[in-house]
């Protein structure tokens, strides 16, 4: 029985068109089988005649069995490591009714807001609890993790203190944001100094200074004399502070801290082996239109009602390429947003009560230590302890991993305790006969931060007192979600961004305990069960790239194009050639591609395309041979962004090779390679993946996301590394394997589909974008087809010509596909006045008949007004979307219908979708930024 009728297979269950709908399909092509249409699409020079070597796939049911055998090998001890992860309780009503829940976890980034009013209403929520906790007026909506956020604050520092190109890094800064801090600094110039804060002297050379709050070992310092010190040279104090911690302790803002950044994990996001959780980052008034990463804002509607969104929506990678300062176009959007919904749940009450049970425990365990003689290095604290245990450290660490609990080795005279959220009066006491062979735990607990309480109030604002029954929290939640649009409701057809199926099967075992509970820190006999399960997906997607070897620890696009960048600078500085730092790259690239290019040392040359949207063979030519000697990388990405397969990418590495660069691929398209060619067999030597694309991570309203890197046999020495793997150097994320917790989806994903159903998916693909191509080609032009007259999994089609007769722009068309049920296409990129569209091969040839019925019925309004049947500027297309409202009025005098404005089509009728919010003004919001939320009432869209 052959795969496509196999109806039993997962493989049925991801593709959303078999059979004879697939058939339809592909005659409505103009083929008679996949086959030929594929081959006449995929150039042959760039074909792989061979099968995937991957394990036969497995069914659902089996996949979670081996998943679960695997993982069970995996300790789950108490972790008391600490370092910035710490043990929490996810509420339950978090879990069921978000984190578990498609409607928030298949949502696109929030870059149509009207449809997105939802998630937008929780990261403003996000952005307030940190800017409140932190004391500084502006925070945006979440970065990667802890150590990269610190990495992010040092260069928004730097690009205010002009001509400084050294920073201070206080050593007892967790020793993996100093090494982070290391690797995104070397290529740059930056000198970082590392040392003893307090001997610490700014200058006009050396005006920023980093340190943590409290610090690695669990001491509080107040750094205000610092802060007047720095401010004095016109510096920046960068704080890395405990969010928790910060309930009950003076804010950095209130010290004189001028960007302050951290961990949002311990707010019910479990530790995951490292990840995913939200960073975050706040600053001064002063330094926020140069922020990195995603602010949302309040603006107003069409109604004069306020409303959310993106602000300064179009990020400064995007616009100014290689003079951008960070390649972050992401966030960690779920994450912050469960981590918004803990704070929500809780209230300031709530998580001032939560820490001060912790520092309770903490003080009592301290006391009893002290009563039998064990010294406590600090003596202020939170929840951390670092004890001198003369000799005896490793002793203690091993008697406490027989007892089934973690410590953190700091040396063989120091060990430290972090207590946490979770932690209990009898674990406690376990340690406690583990130390001094007592089991009398001390009653009293002093408050051992005297001098740096909090006086300040915080989270003041409703949101954060109004949800604190389950029942109010859950319709809080639900509330939400049904103001936006997600995967769960129709399809996303956003071009280079894979918004493909995340079946249940491939996101249950994120709750499973041995999955979600383990510190990155753990030593490696606990972690077996994570090790084999990466180094097995590791090893797939090897072979599915074609590559010697694959690091799965960028934890997100952007992360892993830089650590691409890094293994090619690090391979030619190997070589002596140093001087190697130019960077081609196309006009069409992501414009992430310039951004990250700079930021690993290299200096950018543009490559122009030809008409057909191609890069300019000529070009790369005359380029590579111009800068032969100082050549580094070429950066591309395959198939191109304007959808097609380039004929000439084979030799146009084989001009980067001969001239001695190298060939880094951008594998957003990657969807459109697997088991069909290989970014090896085209002649590239790295390229990133996004698992949270072609393998099936999910969008998350934004995040979270895996940018893994596979690279040839000759850079596989300058792959990511980290002080708990055997190759320490270039750490680019605070945890070794990243986001680790996540890779389970991509795995599952793999393992269910199989070496013949990972290539299925991929002919589909290519299917479904010729199908949508076919239909909609007779109404709007397909801008860039094959030579074949073909497109590749995504289609750009061109509203240029319409918009000159009719005055109607992408973004009017944007907006009134939100009436008919759906999300907006890419609009504008990589060419302006065109919309890109990837339908996946999850989508059904129903789904796909829907969307393009819809575009067909906008054209036809299109038509009315060139015809003048609808005024040029007050008509359906330029007042969308059309709210309830908007529709609920007595008088209805608009020159069109309702029925016309909500129900253009008869599907409509049976389920409808309605937008949150009328038309958002999107000028209004950019020049009045307003990042924090006040009342719910205040803020709400109707």
């Amino acid at each position: 029985m052959g795969i496509a009728e196999n109806r039993e297979g997962f493989y049925r269950r991801h593709i959303g068109s078999v059979g004879d709908k697939a058939q339809s399909m592909i005659k409505a092509t103009g083929y008679q089988t996949l086959d030929a249409l594929v081959d006449d699409v995929v150039p042959s020079v760039i074909r792989s005649s061979q099968l995937l070597d991957l394990p036969e796939p497995l069914s659902e049911m089996e996949a979670l069995a081996k998943l679960r055998s695997t993982m069970s090998k995996n300790k789950v001890f108490r972790s008391f490591i600490g370092q910035g992860y710490y043990g929490t309780y996810t509420p339950s009503v978090i879990q069921r009714n978000l984190f578990e829940s498609p409607g928030w976890y298949t949502a696109y980034t929030p870059y149509q807001p009207e449809i997105s009013q939802g998630r937008l209403e929780a990261l403003l929520n996000f952005q307030t609890m940190i800017a409140d906790l932190t004391g500084l007026p502006i925070a945006n909506a979440s970065l990667l993790d802890e150590a990269t956020a610190a990495a992010e604050a040092i260069t928004l520092a730097l690009s205010s203190a002009r001509g400084v190109q050294e920073v201070f890094v206080a050593k007892s800064c967790f020793s993996q944001t100093i090494d982070v801090i290391k690797t995104r600094a070397a290529p740059l110039d930056i000198k970082v100094q590392v040392g003893d804060w307090t001997s610490f002297e700014p200058s006009k050379e050396c005006p920023i200074a980093v340190v943590q709050y409290p610090d690695s070992f669990g001491e509080i310092h107040l750094y205000q004399k610092l802060a007047e010190k720095i401010h004095k040279q016109k510096g920046f104090l960068i704080v890395i502070a405990d969010l928790l911690a910060l309930t009950l302790l003076r804010s950095p803002g209130e010290f004189g801290a001028d960007i302050c950044v951290g961990s949002s994990q311990r707010f019910g996001v479990p530790m995951g082996f490292g990840g995913p959780h939200a960073g975050f980052i706040s600053c001064i008034d002063s330094l926020k239109r140069k922020l990195p990463g995603r602010l949302v804002g309040v603006s107003t509607n069409a109604d004069g009602k306020n409303a959310f969104r993106l602000s300064l929506q179009t990020r400064e990678q995007h616009i100014r390429r290689d003079k951008a300062t960070s390649n972050i176009c992401t966030a960690q959007v779920l994450l912050a947003v469960i981590a918004s919904m803990y704070a929500v749940y809780h209230g300031p009450n709530g998580l001032k009560e939560i820490a001060k049970k912790i520092h309770c425990l903490t003080s009592q365990f301290r006391n009893s230590l002290k009563k039998k003689g064990i010294e406590c290095v600090n003596s202020t604290f939170f929840d951390t302890l670092t004890l001198k245990v003369k000799g005896k450290a490793n002793q203690f660490f091993e008697e406490a991993n027989k007892a089934n609990y973690n410590l953190f080795l700091v040396d063989e005279d120091h060990l430290s305790l972090s207590f946490d959220e979770t932690t209990k009066r009898e674990e406690l006491i376990d340690l406690l006969k583990i130390f001094t062979n007592s089991s009398d735990l001390e009653e009293n607990a002093e408050i051992a931060y005297l001098g740096f309480e909090r006086s300040s109030e915080f989270l003041t604002q409703e949101v954060f007192s109004r949800f604190h029954t389950e029942t109010e929290m859950m319709r809080y939640l639900k509330r939400l979600e049904n103001k936006d649009i997600a995967l769960n409701e129709s399809m996303i057809p956003l071009g280079s961004c894979t918004m493909k199926l995340n079946s249940a099967t491939e996101m249950m075992p994120l709750s499973w305990k041995e999955v979600a509970e383990i510190h990155p820190f753990v030593p490696k006999e606990q972690s077996i069960g994570y090790q084999e399960m990466l180094s097995e997906l590791e090893s797939w997607l090897a072979k599915i790239t074609g590559f010697a070897q694959v690091s799965i620890q960028p934890n997100a696009g952007s992360q892993g194009e830089y650590a691409g960048l890094l293994a090619i600078r690090n391979y030619h500085f190997s070589r002596g050639e140093k001087q190697r730092n130019v960077c081609l790259i196309p006009l069409s690239a992501h414009g992430t591609n310039p951004a990250s290019a700079v930021m690993a040392g290299f200096r950018v040359v543009p490559i122009k395309c030809d008409e057909e949207g191609n890069v300019d063979l000529n070009d790369i030519q005359t380029k590579s041979e111009k800068y032969k000697e100082t050549l580094a990388a070429l950066m591309v990405t395959y198939p191109s962004t304007h959808g097609v397969y380039e004929e000439s990418l084979p030799q146009i590495c084989e001009v980067i090779h001969q001239n001695g660069g190298q060939v880094y691929m951008d594998g957003a398209n990657m969807n459109a390679q697997v088991g069909l060619t290989s970014p090896y067999q085209v002649g590239a030597d790295v390229c990133h993946l996004n698992l949270h694309k072609t393998f099936c991570i999910p969008h998350g309203g934004g995040g979270p996301g895996i940018g893994p890197i596979g690279v040839s046999k000759h850079l596989v020495s300058y792959l990511p590394g980290h002080r708990y793997l055997e190759n320490k150097e270039n750490a680019l994320c605070a945890a070794p394997y990243g986001s680790a917790s996540i890779n389970v989806i991509s795995w599952a994903y793999i393992a269910m589909m199989g070496s013949e159903g990972l290539t299925e998916a991929t002919k589909m693909a290519i299917l479904n974008a010729n199908y949508v191509a076919s239909r909609l080609g007779e109404y709007y032009p397909i801008l860039y087809k094959g030579k074949k007259g073909l497109v590749a999994h995504e289609c750009i089609i061109d509203i240029r010509k319409l918009s000159e007769k009719s005055g109607i722009t992408v973004e009017d068309i944007a907006k009134r596909l939100m009436d008919y049920g759906f999300h907006a296409p890419t609009m504008s990129w990589p060419v302006a006045g065109t919309l890109m569209i990837e339908p996946t091969e999850s989508e059904s040839k129903e789904e796909l008949d829907r969307f393009c019925d819809a575009l067909i019925s906008i054209y036809n309004e299109i038509q009315e007004v060139i015809s003048g049947k609808q005024d040029k500027e007050n008509n359906v297309l330029k007042n969308a979307p059309h709210t309830i409202a908007i529709l609920a009025v007595d008088e209805w005098n608009r020159p069109y219908s309702r029925q016309q404005a909500v129900y253009p089509l008869p599907y409509l009728q049976s389920h409808k979708i309605w937008p949150a919010s009328a038309r958002i003004d999107n000028v209004y919001g950019d020049k009045n930024l307003v990042c924090s939320c006040d009342s719910v009432a205040n803020y709400a869209v109707g």
